[in-house]
Order: C-alpha cells, then structure tokens, then sequence
C-alpha cells in the first residue's frame, strides 16, 4: 500500500555559509537543510519514520505504538505522521509522574495530533528492551496488535532511510555531521556515504553508550560495520535537552548571522561541536563539512 506522505521526497537542499570562524581556518561549512525535506516530519525523524510507516501499511496495521521522553520529538514526529496516515498511534512516556502535570507543548502536541499518551515509570521504562517488560508495556498501553516502533526510531528499517541521507551527499564535503540521540541517523548516513568521506555524529545525551549501539544497528541493517563514522561525545552540554546560557546566547547569533532557525536540544550542539572543532584545528584546511540541519524549532 503507497501513500503520498510515504513518496521519495526531492534532495533537501545544501548551501555554503560564510561564517569567519571556519574560514579562518580554510573550512568550509554547508547546511544540508534536511529540516525543510518535509512540512511537518522535519529531517532526520521522515527519513527513520517513513520506511517503518511504510512496513507498518503494507502490513495491515491500525495502529503505532513507540516510545520516548517528555520532550521527545520523535513522539510529537509519530503523532504527526499518525494523523496524516489515517493510523492511531500510541506513545509510552518514559516517568509516570508526568501523568499528574499539565502536558508540556510537545506532548500537547502529540495529544492534540491524536496520539495516545501512556505513562511509565523510569525504572520500568529503563528495561522496556526485555521481551517480558516490552509485552507488560504493551499490554498496559492497550497496544499489543500495534506495529512498535522502537524510541527515537532508530531500526534496521530506518537506516535505509538515512542511508538515502548519505547518499545524497556523496561527493558534497569531507567530513558530514550530524547531532545523534539513539545513533540511527548516523548509522545510516555513514552507510550511504561514499569513499573517502567520513561521518562526525555528536550525542546531545552524556553517557558515551552510542558507539556499541551504532555498531548493533549496522550489523542488523546492514550485516555488520558500514562507512567511515566517528563520534565527538563532549559537546552534551550537561544531557539531553540541556541548553545552558552559553548554548542559548551561540544559538541565537547563529540564527543573527545566517537567518537560520537553530533548534536548540540537537541542532545547536552539533553547530556549537563543529565551531570548537574548527576552532581547535580538528579539521585540516581545505576541508569541506557539511552539517545536516535534522529539525526546526
């Protein structure tokens, strides 16, 4: 079964900034837009969401289920697509105390595109990859025929999509980052991109977990290590949707000089990595990054 959402999109677009703090050290930087490859499944979250949509169709299936945090914009990502799809979905939050506050606009966003709000407890939610907790979840949630889409919709399916990413950009830049959460899009990036070109994720959680779950993502995908990729794990500012004052005040001059909306958990902190990078002579002159925009505010 097609849809029109679920249709090969266009090449979002890649233009050159000028930014002194990357010419001054003969690099230069491009912006792979991916934040405008679809009006309302922004970058990174259409390219892992629409081959698992797509399965989800093709399968018969009335329902989604996945998960994430109370700021999760994957969550909102399912709900939007839910509704342009015709499909109920279904998202399991992680912290069960959430459930006596109002809803933040996120998950007011979710509530409002349809989706179904199921809360959890931390500890519960922590174990939800064990097959006995995940039944339990699934169960409680009222979502055990759902098509499951696992947090941040990082799977196999979903490397076939950023691998589209990669490929893409095959001869474009050097060196082409991209802010990870679970790691997929970088997977799948690293996969389609061509030789001699390298993939920089930067993790906006701490934990320095990524590495072994990008190599598990890639050994389902694709039967074992794919491109060249490597990750820059100090840049978290603090965790996930952490934004202190420093990361706030570089947020708002980027978005002063390039007339760019800076989505602040993910997008920041990788302009923020690629500026110090830059800026410490991680990159030798004459290179050409790209960084791939994967959201909007």
């Amino acid at each position: 079964m097609s849809h029109p959402e679920l249709r090969q999109r266009p090449p979002s677009p890649l233009h050159e900034v000028r930014d002194e703090r990357f010419s001054v050290h003969g690099v230069r930087l491009l912006l792979k837009r991916d934040d405008l490859v679809h009006p309302q499944l922004p970058g990174n979250k259409w390219r892992k969401l629409a081959p698992n949509l797509r399965a989800a169709l093709e399968g018969g299936y009335r329902a989604v289920v996945t998960f994430g945090g109370a700021y999760s914009n994957h969550l909102r990502a399912t709900a939007a697509a839910g509704r342009l799809l015709g499909l109920d979905t279904v998202g399991i939050v992680r912290g069960e105390e959430l459930a006596r506050r109002p809803l933040n606009d996120v998950l007011a966003r979710c509530a409002a595109d349809g989706m179904r709000l199921h809360f959890v407890s931390r500890s519960e939610y922590r174990h939800k990859a064990e097959p006995e907790v995940l039944a339990r979840l699934l169960e409680g949630a009222g979502a055990s025929g759902a098509y499951a889409v696992p947090e941040g919709g990082s799977n196999a399916r979903a490397l076939t999509g950023c691998a589209e990413l990669g490929s893409e950009l095959r001869g474009a830049a050097d060196v082409v980052a991209v802010a990870c959460g679970t790691g997929g899009t970088l997977a799948g990036l690293a996969a389609g991109l061509g030789p001699g070109q390298r993939a920089l994720g930067v993790p906006v959680l701490a934990g320095g977990f990524l590495g072994a779950e990008i190599r598990s993502l890639q050994r389902a995908a694709f039967g074992g290590p794919a491109g060249d990729w490597a990750l820059a794990e100090e840049f978290h500012h603090g965790g996930y949707a952490r934004v202190p004052a420093a990361l706030e005040a570089f947020a708002a001059d980027f978005e002063s000089r390039h007339g760019l909306p800076v989505e602040r958990i993910y997008v920041a902190k990788l302009l923020w990595a690629l500026t110090e990078l830059t800026g410490s002579g991680a990159f030798p002159r004459g290179t050409t990054l790209a960084a791939v925009i994967t959201g909007r505010p």
